[in-house]
């Protein structure tokens, strides 16, 4: 039955990319909508990190259509691991969703605090996505998940250039519910720091970061206790 559904996934997706790419061909970039969304804050342990992705209107009439296959499409956390990979290798396929992610480390949480942390690595998610896309800045909308903030003064960031489009850079609460954008960079976000906590649990295999990824179980706070602090563990978290 897996086997069966696994097909279809992927005949799925390539039914979708034809679709997409109007049958293989790229479909020119008419601006993006970029959505910005970060994971970890709350985690004892590892980085913060920020993903941001910029969906252009074909992309998002595409996954709309592909919906019907993978079903809706959630923030990160309302999906489980299988539909959260499935939906990420979806987006790396695709010609006209573009992402890019940034990391602060512990030692860096632990000089600016967590909130001027993930503003930070959403400032830099966005400059790598716009450098590495060869996106035209100006040209796109921003929103950013609640508690994220680009360019307009509540970064905690201490910078002048900030650029018009990163000042109009709109907040949105509880935007991972509501805008697509959003809901692609949680995931994105939430796959690379999933993947990075596992390789951090191979070198400190006796905390348990591929169970709990860093957060604050109990399993977690018991191994805290028996083993003490790691290199990784943030200290003003403990």
């Amino acid at each position: 039955m897996i086997a069966k559904k696994e097909r279809f996934i992927n005949a799925f997706l390539v039914l979708s990319w034809l679709l997409m790419t109007n049958g293989g061909k790229f479909i020119k970039r008419s601006g993006f909508i970029i959505g910005i969304d970060e994971v970890g804050r709350g985690a004892l342990a590892g980085p913060v990190v920020v993903a941001a992705a910029a969906v252009s209107k074909e992309a998002v009439r595409a996954v709309r259509r592909a919906e019907r296959g993978f079903g809706k499409l959630k923030d990160s956390k309302k999906l489980s691991p299988r539909k959260r990979t499935a939906w990420f290798e979806y987006f790396k396929g695709h010609p006209n969703v573009m992402f890019a992610s940034a990391r602060i480390y512990p030692r860096g949480i632990e000089r600016m605090n967590i909130s001027a942390s993930a503003n930070k690595a959403a400032l830099i998610a966005y400059e790598r996505l716009i450098s590495g896309g060869g996106m035209r800045i100006g040209k796109h909308e921003i929103f950013l998940d609640g508690g994220l903030y680009l360019g307009n003064g509540k970064n905690g960031l201490e910078r002048e250039n900030f650029n018009d489009e990163m000042k109009r850079a709109e907040t949105v609460k509880k935007g991972d519910e509501k805008i697509m954008a959003i809901k692609i960079a949680s995931i994105a976000a939430k796959v690379s720091r999933d993947a990075y906590m596992k390789r951090l649990s191979k070198k400190y295999p006796e905390y348990g970061f591929d169970i709990h990824k860093g957060y604050g179980t109990k399993a977690h706070f018991r191994a805290i206790r028996k083993y003490g602090r790691s290199i990784v563990h943030r200290k003003t978290f403990l």
